[in-house]
């Protein structure tokens, strides 16, 4: 007999019995990276198409409700003005928040309005996989899962509710963000009275009415075109002037929303803001300039923290720009100390 003879080892089987050894053992200690629950996870993808359904939804709710405002004050702005709420904010507020939150259990919603109204938790969840949207785009995305726990969904359910006293409707908007780790990755503005809505998954995809690309001279920085807000104006047109040059040409809007996407759609090259502003004003047009490869940043040039438990407002002013943002933003410093405190 050869007792000399070689013992032949099967590789791959070896290999194939320690990986399995290792998950076991990983997975006992308590050191697996794998939910216990699959709801635990949620699709980035099913989140964008429930956020445009929750945005088209409210938006059906501030149109219908256009003859019986009951317009309401929360207070006074820190400029002063007027912050009107009316019956078509809560109604909105109510199909979106709770049509988010009873599809999403385990995700944070936060949104600029609250209600009592116990008949507005009964929304139905949404089923999903059943929405068609008008955009194929969306069925080509590949899913993406992150944990529940890692997500935060900012609503604005009626953007511009001094505008949409006054029917001038082209400034309203319905938002909704999708903020992952305190990003913002997904953003969705529907304009209710067109209508027309735009979305944005950053690094992935836009909506086809968001053009790829479009018109950037470099000379557009010594006279941009500045968008700032009608209601909080202030002094905010001379300090544009003082920072970005006195060519600059200035032009007043209203809605953070509507701001936001013609700087993205090409009519206005910066928005800028030196007054506080709240985030939910903020979250989806965020996402939708990341998505362009755009930059919105406070006038200090810091990012945004959308985080669940940080403040609500942003104090430091807001600069937006498609391109040129950081060209913009070295002309704060001069600006800042101009800024109303």
């Amino acid at each position: 007999m050869n007792f000399g003879g070689t013992l032949r080892i099967n590789k791959f089987a070896c290999f194939t019995l320690g990986f399995i050894m290792f998950l076991i053992i990983y997975w006992r200690s308590g050191g697996s990276s794998f939910p216990s629950d699959k709801s635990d996870l949620v699709n980035i993808k099913s989140l964008l198409k429930a956020a445009i359904y929750v945005a088209e939804q409210g938006g059906h709710k501030v149109v219908g409700n256009t003859e019986n405002l009951n317009v309401q004050s929360k207070g006074k702005t820190e400029e002063g003005a007027n912050n009107p709420v009316t019956d078509a904010d809560y109604a909105s507020h109510c199909v979106m928040y709770y049509s988010l939150k009873n599809t999403f259990p385990k995700i944070n919603i936060i949104s600029e309005e609250h209600t009592t109204d116990s008949t507005c938790t009964q929304q139905k969840p949404i089923d999903v996989d059943a929405l068609q949207t008008d955009d194929g785009t969306i069925d080509y995305l590949n899913d993406e899962h992150v944990y529940a726990k890692d997500v935060t969904i900012w609503i604005d359910p009626l953007d511009a509710t001094q505008e949409y006293t006054e029917k001038l409707y082209k400034y309203v908007t319905t938002m909704v963000c999708v903020a992952i780790n305190s990003v913002p990755i997904v953003g969705v503005i529907h304009y209710p009275f067109t209508p027309r809505t735009y979305w944005g998954w950053a690094t992935k995809a836009t909506s086809n009415n968001i053009p790829k690309a479009v018109q950037h001279r470099v000379d557009n920085k010594d006279h941009p075109r500045v968008v700032i807000s009608r209601s909080h104006a202030g002094k905010v047109s001379d300090i544009a002037k003082e920072a970005f040059g006195p060519k600059t040409n200035v032009s007043q809007a209203a809605g953070a929303g509507y701001k936001v996407m013609s700087v993205i759609n090409g009519e206005f090259d910066v928005y800028f803001h030196s007054t506080a502003i709240k985030k939910w004003d903020l979250c989806a047009g965020n996402a939708i300039i990341n998505a362009v490869d755009g930059k919105m940043t406070t006038a200090k040039g810091e990012s945004i923290n959308y985080s669940p438990g940080t403040n609500v407002k942003v104090s430091d002013g807001l600069l937006v720009a498609r391109y040129d943002h950081d060209y913009y933003l070295s002309k704060m410093p001069k600006m800042l100390s101009s800024v109303p405190k």
